[in-house]
């Protein structure tokens, strides 16, 4: 069965990605954090469904991956279907999937604080207020309905968990320390399999991972699956030090085949599961060594823990947050925020890694970045930069007609031209050409003819973002957009102008 069961899952998995994906094959975290970065955050019906069951063959078929990053990816896109189902703006969009993002986190792992965090944190990588408050009800909703179906359980069962001596924070500091050394060798190894897969078509890399992932089950069955009922031993104390090794040893191999060759599985699960281990080893360990070691042997697991997904996913609020909720102890906080801070410096600055979910995407071929001035785009409209301060006038006017435009006060003029095209045009120019007129002239004004400042126009729809924007203006040399909206088949209202100094004025007031 250890072996049946990933090749049977690994057909299914092929056949669905061969003739249903149309070319989505990075899906989980890394997926959001694209569409997030590059597309506002708008995800599809068929990568809903790919997620759900994708996951769920996985998981049922024994490969070493985890329920959390798919949590996350349903959540947060179930968010941005929402919104685009309700035709809202894409910065809206966004939110809600900050809002999905965590209510997954937190649905997950019963942690309605670490799903806000880690939404925050990963996924939106950023904190404000305005982000806070809907992402704070989506997580508290989610983790609502969860325990009403579930019941209000912890993850790992009750925990007990001792303070923690000055002597025991250098084992701390020690778990910290190898944890960003296993991290940085977990995404390494994700990195080499993927970048060495990539030409392989994803419906020959899955029967590849589910024959590894089978033979390495035949050796150490407790790496396959999602594999809590381990960790929940090893919070215990349950294992020996040997087969801890075995373990974490086998459990990084067989994810980082399973993720690199694109399995449809989660990292966050595997993380936390080969941070058990080596917590655990550390602490047996130190009691074998006779150092005097002051807390219980769960405690060093749940920092190893800790310490793993602050190293290998670059999150430590969220791995910290996790910690404090998952133990219900604020005597972890102490240790926690050391055993993070240790692990993600090791990794990121004596290995330079990234993390996981950007390690994934660059194999994929995705550059993805994280724009300071574009962060602050996403998050504001073109509704609410924009000037509604115009009139839409025909290219030729009388007199009369032009002073009964300029009674309204618009700032602009937005021209009808015989080609069936548009300009804009300050409406200060016709006031000060019809200054030099004559009162008395009946000759009809030339809107495209008079002297006046005539600005590039481009067009841009009422949902979009002022990032979408700003791309928009490098793209088309365009001195102002138009904001408009399809009313009908072909036909556009226009909702106001926005130029480049409007934008500029929209993030730095």
């Amino acid at each position: 069965m250890r072996i049946l069961l990933p090749l049977l899952a690994a057909v299914l998995l092929a056949v669905m990605f061969r003739w249903l994906a149309r070319g989505v094959h990075v899906l989980g975290v890394g997926r959001i954090m694209e569409r997030m970065a590059y597309h506002q955050g708008r995800c599809t019906p068929r990568e809903f469904l790919l997620q759900f069951f994708g996951a769920a063959l996985a998981i049922i078929g024994g490969y070493s991956v985890g329920r959390e990053g798919p949590h996350i990816f349903l959540g947060a896109s179930s968010g941005s279907l929402l919104g685009q189902g309700l035709s809202l703006p894409n910065n809206v969009i966004r939110a809600l999937v900050a809002c999905g993002t965590a209510a997954g986190i937190a649905a997950s792992f019963n942690t309605p604080l670490a799903g806000v965090v880690f939404a925050l944190e990963v996924v939106m990588m950023e904190y404000t207020v305005a982000s806070f408050i809907p992402v704070i009800l989506a997580a508290v909703s989610a983790t609502t309905l969860s325990n009403m179906v579930f019941e209000d359980q912890p993850m790992f069962g009750a925990l007990t968990l001792g303070s923690v001596s000055l002597q025991d924070l250098v084992i701390v500091a020690v778990i910290g320390v190898l944890a960003g050394v296993v991290s940085a060798a977990f995404i390494h190894a994700v990195q080499t399999v993927a970048t060495g897969s990539k030409t392989l078509p994803i419906w020959w890399r899955m029967p590849l991972a589910g024959a590894l992932v089978g033979g390495i089950g035949l050796l150490v069955p407790q790496v396959m699956g999602i594999g809590y009922d381990s960790v929940e031993l090893a919070l215990q104390g349950e294992f020996a030090i040997g087969l801890l090794l075995l373990l974490l040893i086998g459990k990084l191999l067989a994810t980082s085949l399973c993720i690199g060759l694109g399995v449809p599985g989660g990292v966050i699960g595997p993380a936390l599961f080969i941070g058990a281990m080596l917590g655990a080893m550390v602490a047996e360990l130190a009691m074998l060594a006779s150092v005097g070691l002051q807390g219980p042997v769960g405690l060093f697991v749940l920092l190893g823990m800790g310490a793993m997904m602050a190293g290998s996913l670059q999150a430590p609020l969220a791995a910290l947050t996790a910690m404090l909720e998952l133990s219900d102890s604020p005597a972890v906080i102490l240790p926690g925020m050391l055993a993070v801070v240790v692990a993600g410096i090791t990794a990121t600055e004596l290995f330079g890694k990234d993390s996981l979910f950007l390690t994934m995407l660059r194999a994929s071929g995705v550059d993805y970045g994280a724009n300071p001035v574009f962060q602050a785009l996403r998050r504001i409209g073109v509704a609410s930069a924009m000037d509604r301060s115009f009139a839409r006038v025909e290219a030729m006017l009388s007199s009369e007609q032009a002073h009964r435009v300029l009674e309204d006060g618009p700032r602009y003029l937005l021209i009808d031209v015989p080609d069936g095209q548009q300009m804009l045009m300050p409406a200060v120019d016709l006031a000060r050409y019809l200054q030099i007129l004559k009162p008395e002239s009946e000759l009809a004004i030339d809107l495209e003819a008079i002297p006046a400042a005539r600005l590039q126009l481009a067009p841009i729809e009422l949902h979009a973002s002022l990032q979408e924007a700003w791309l928009v203006f490098e793209e088309h040399a365009a001195e102002a957009l138009l904001v408009r909206r399809m009313t009908a088949p072909g036909i556009y209202h226009v909702y106001g102008i926005l130029t480049r100094d409007s934008v500029e004025r929209a993030y730095r007031p």
